[in-house]
């Protein structure tokens, strides 16, 4: 008999036949399964639930129903767009059962949004999330490097795109270029242009590997769902987080993505990138001549005032012959003076003396001399007992000092100590230098020239002059011979021959 019969004898309560719950669970489930087994439901997103089983939870509702789905671990880590609440998807998959709670949910296999629309909902959300987080404002953008070295491209290694960059790179000023090939298109761009961007920045500076000064993320123009890459969320955190300063060329100047507003420049074009990454060689070289021209004309300028001002000083300054006239002229009148102002004085001083030596006389020399030597004569004869005294005193005092200050003892002997020490130190000192002088002295010996008439050596004198030549000895009358024992005198003919 079916499960669902309801034939006549089922009103009869005896005859209704008897069912586990399990067993009615089953049979609905495989009901349901059957009947549903592939749909497509278009709602709009409510709840989402990412537990840690990776599994993906989610509610599909309308006006006036809510359905509730799932998406196992290994499709929802494969879905392009990730579904955020509010969002209008449609879902594809079947519906099933959940015997434990006694539901229905559906087996979300693939979920999409709803039209370009809900693109552009999804969008809107997205950017006013990171506008709040401030990663669109214009403090936190790094300025563009003037001369970069290194310069790294993320996007497609096969597109025209790279070909474009390298060519206007060339053609204004070549610079050193490090691709990182990446899907632009797809499930695989914004995981693969967030991993580009991180591994540019993970790059040690002066490396190998060289890291690079800018950034640059291109990608040819297409439709909104060809660049929803760089639109996610993944994608955007990565730019805003780069410490190499990001140039963003994604589509052309109408496309805007994500990536646009979180990047510190957005060029319309991955052309324009270029021409944004470096100026162009041949301007700069006139730029560079241009400035030394001005730098050579300004210092020419600076020289040629400065002399005039130089030449301006000098004519305002008074001609060295008229400084020196009147002090020569002055010199020479005070010169003419001076003989007959020194012979005036010596005769002033003259006639002061004999005015001063006419009071001196012999007998009042005597007198005031006798006075002071029995003036000396007293002081004498009271120093010598006054001495005597002070010398008691003290001898007094000492003694009693000593008797009261056994330290005091102590202090004489220290300083007996203190004196033979000095003494001693002396002695060595005296006995070094004698020491240093011997050595001086048998030094200069050793290095004076008796030592060397000591081993064969002579001195040659001519007239008392020392001979270095044989036309010094022709030239003398006498030759005198010095040898280490003695001197010998010899005479020479006109001829210069000895004998």
């Amino acid at each position: 008999m079916d499960l669902f019969d309801d034939g006549p004898d089922a009103a009869g309560a005896g005859n209704a036949p008897e069912f586990s719950v399990s067993e009615i669970s089953g049979a609905v489930k495989k009901a349901v399964e059957a009947g549903f087994s592939h749909v497509r439901v278009r709602g709009e997103v409510g709840r989402v639930s990412r537990p840690r089983s990776g599994h993906l939870y989610l509610d599909l509702k309308d006006d006036r129903a809510v359905l509730a789905g799932i998406i196992w671990k290994g499709r929802a880590v494969a879905l392009a767009h990730q579904p955020e609440e509010g969002m209008e998807v449609i879902a594809t998959g079947k519906l099933t059962t959940f015997p434990g709670q006694s539901k229905y949910q559906m087996v979300i296999e693939d979920i999409a949004p709803a039209g370009a629309g809900a693109l552009m909902a999804m969008l809107e959300k997205r950017k006013k999330a990171l506008e709040a987080e401030g990663l669109f404002a214009a403090e936190r953008k790094k300025a563009l490097p003037y001369l970069p070295e290194v310069i790294g491209v993320v996007t497609s290694p096969s597109g025209a795109v790279i070909r474009d960059i390298l060519h206007r790179l060339r053609d204004r000023f070549p610079r050193k270029v490090l691709v990182w090939p990446v899907a632009v298109q797809g499930q695989k761009a914004a995981p693969e242009v967030a991993a580009a961007i991180n591994g540019f920045n993970a790059m040690t500076p002066g490396g190998a590997l060289p890291r690079p000064d800018l950034l640059i993320v291109a990608r040819g123009g297409g439709s909104l769902e060809d660049l929803w890459g760089f639109n996610e969320e993944s994608v955007a955190r990565a730019a805003a987080a780069s410490q190499i300063p990001l140039i963003s060329a994604v589509g052309h100047e109408t496309d805007t993505t994500l990536i646009d507003f979180v990047s510190d420049r957005r060029a319309p074009t991955p052309t324009a990138a270029a021409e944004l990454a470096v100026p162009v060689r041949l301007d700069l070289l006139n730029w560079v001549e241009q400035q030394g021209g001005r730098l050579t004309r300004a210092l020419t300028t600076g020289v040629g005032q400065r002399q005039q001002r130089l030449r301006d000083l000098a004519r305002a300054l008074p001609q060295r012959e008229s400084l020196l006239d009147g002090p020569a002229q002055r010199l020479d009148y005070l010169s003419e003076r001076l003989p007959a102002g020194l012979r005036a004085s010596a005769a002033k001083k003259r006639v002061h003396l004999a005015d001063v030596a006419g009071g001196l006389r012999p007998q009042v020399l005597t007198r005031m001399i006798g006075e002071e030597r029995r003036r000396v004569s007293a002081l004498a004869d009271r120093l010598a007992p006054a001495l005597d005294r002070r010398i008691a005193q003290s001898r007094d005092a000492l003694g009693r000092q000593t008797l009261r200050a056994p330290d005091t003892l102590r202090a004489a002997e220290r300083l007996d100590t203190v004196l033979q020490r000095l003494a001693s130190r002396a002695r060595q000192l005296q006995a070094e230098r004698v020491a240093k002088l011997d050595a001086l002295s048998r030094l200069r010996e050793t290095l004076g020239y008796r030592e060397t008439l000591k081993r064969g050596y002579a001195v040659v004198r001519g007239d008392g002059a020392v001979v270095t030549t044989a036309e010094g000895v022709k030239a003398a009358s006498t030759v005198e011979i010095e040898f280490a024992d003695a001197r010998v005198v010899v005479d020479s003919d006109p001829q210069g021959r000895l004998f």
